[in-house]
């Protein structure tokens, strides 16, 4: 596999149409992009064609890149922008600018109560999970993540795919989403808390004799 090169050295060479190069970014990228189209449209069909339609975006506007942010963060931004107009035109928006943050993130019940003399604390702590070496990151665990994240609200699962799968940090999540700090704090916090509440329920499950 080809060496990922410094990213000046990488943009020169896209310009030039160099086939290498955008093999070399379509396979590293296009798999995120399609996660991350998704969440704003109805099928997998349509999130292809954005993905799609974006690639044909980026070439075209490739000239005009300035540099001011990474080139992923470039790229990830026509996609979003792609995906939201095709979101629109499927009446199917992600309204990420306003955030539910009522209730509580994990069951009170799992507290102990006020009159109680540790007040607040778990009654009983979460199971413990295994080391990477016990298999935590085998087929079953890597399904049950992905249908996990399935199961978020669109906004959770877009700020997640971005922050947690795709790496990327809080600041940049924002500038692609054109949300707040806030609101990007509050959707990870509640998306982590559903998958980290399904991972537990499969540990404890496990651990029975």
């Amino acid at each position: 596999m080809e060496a990922w090169p410094a990213e000046d050295v990488l943009v020169a060479r896209l310009r030039a149409g160099e086939e290498s190069a955008f093999t070399l970014v379509l396979d590293a990228w296009s798999g995120g992009m399609l996660r991350v189209a998704r969440s704003f449209v109805s099928t997998e069909e349509s999130a292809a064609e954005v993905v799609q339609e974006t690639w044909l975006a980026v070439i075209e506007a490739l000239d005009g890149f300035e540099g001011r942010s990474s080139l992923k963060t470039w790229v990830y931004r026509i996609l979003t922008n792609t995906a939201k107009r095709r979101g629109t035109r499927e009446h199917r928006v992600v309204p990420l600018s306003s955030v539910d943050d009522s209730g509580p993130t994990v069951d009170p019940a799992r507290f102990r109560p006020a009159d109680d003399p540790f007040p607040g604390h778990w009654w009983e702590f979460p199971a413990l999970w295994p080391t990477p070496e016990q298999g935590l990151l085998r087929r079953e665990v890597q399904d049950l993540l992905a249908a996990a994240l399935a199961e978020l609200p669109d906004r959770q699962r877009l700020v997640i795919t971005l922050r947690d799968v795709e790496g990327y940090p809080s600041d940049e999540v924002c500038e692609l989403l054109g949300i707040t700090q806030a609101n990007q704090r509050v959707l990870l916090h509640r998306a982590r808390a559903f998958v980290r509440g399904k991972l537990e329920e499969y540990y404890t499950r496990e651990a029975k004799p």
